[in-house]
């Protein structure tokens, strides 16, 4: 089905069945080939925008088995929603027309396990934990909690700092999802939302 056609809960389907797909060895390493690159060399129509965290164990378009043009993917460690990552989702959601806007976390996260502990770490790494200290503070020391926690914050922030996206929402041509990528199993757990 082209992208353009999916409606958004078709379009998270889609990604789920991908994702199961690649959990149990069963890819299809759709749209992986030069022949779906030239077609999309031009332009640009996927059919979910992504906000990942930028762990190297976490490819979004292996782990939701898909290929060139499928998916807009931004990434960042602790999978955190800040201006510049706003601004590229609301770009891949309003300009490109992404139908699912989804907020990937997942297990043994350093970001959030780093957040929890609080050390001293050089450079500019703990202008992350602002973002994520609400949600461990709540897990009150569950890393899993303050992972699944984290999921559902971002997506808040996402839903209430961008007046963009939150049109999109509204008017039915955007869905927010959330999970949590298993680094044993390959599955990604959905998140509800709050």
């Amino acid at each position: 089905m082209p992208h353009e056609n999916r409606d958004p809960q078709a379009a998270l389907a889609a990604l789920y069945a991908g994702n199961a797909r690649f959990a149990s060895g069963e890819i299809t390493a759709p749209n992986r080939h030069m022949a779906r690159l030239k077609e999309v060399s031009d332009t640009q129509a996927p059919f979910a925008a992504f906000l990942g965290c930028a762990d190297s164990r976490v490819p979004v378009e292996i782990v939701f088995d898909q290929g060139f043009g499928d998916l807009f993917v931004t990434r960042i460690a602790g999978n955190v929603a800040d201006a510049a990552i706003i601004g590229s989702l609301e770009f891949g959601t309003e300009v490109l027309g992404a139908q699912v806007l989804y907020v990937l976390g997942h297990t043994r996260c350093g970001a959030v396990t780093a957040t929890m502990e609080g050390h001293d770490v050089p450079g500019q790494i703990s202008t992350l934990y602002q973002h994520i200290r609400r949600a461990a503070k709540e897990a009150r020391g569950d890393l899993n909690e303050a992972i699944r926690r984290n999921v559902q914050i971002q997506a808040e922030v996402l839903r209430e700092a961008s007046p963009v996206i939150a049109r999109r929402v509204a008017r039915g041509e955007l869905v927010i999802a959330g999970g949590v990528y298993d680094l044993d199993t390959g599955l990604v757990a959905p998140v509800v939302l709050e």
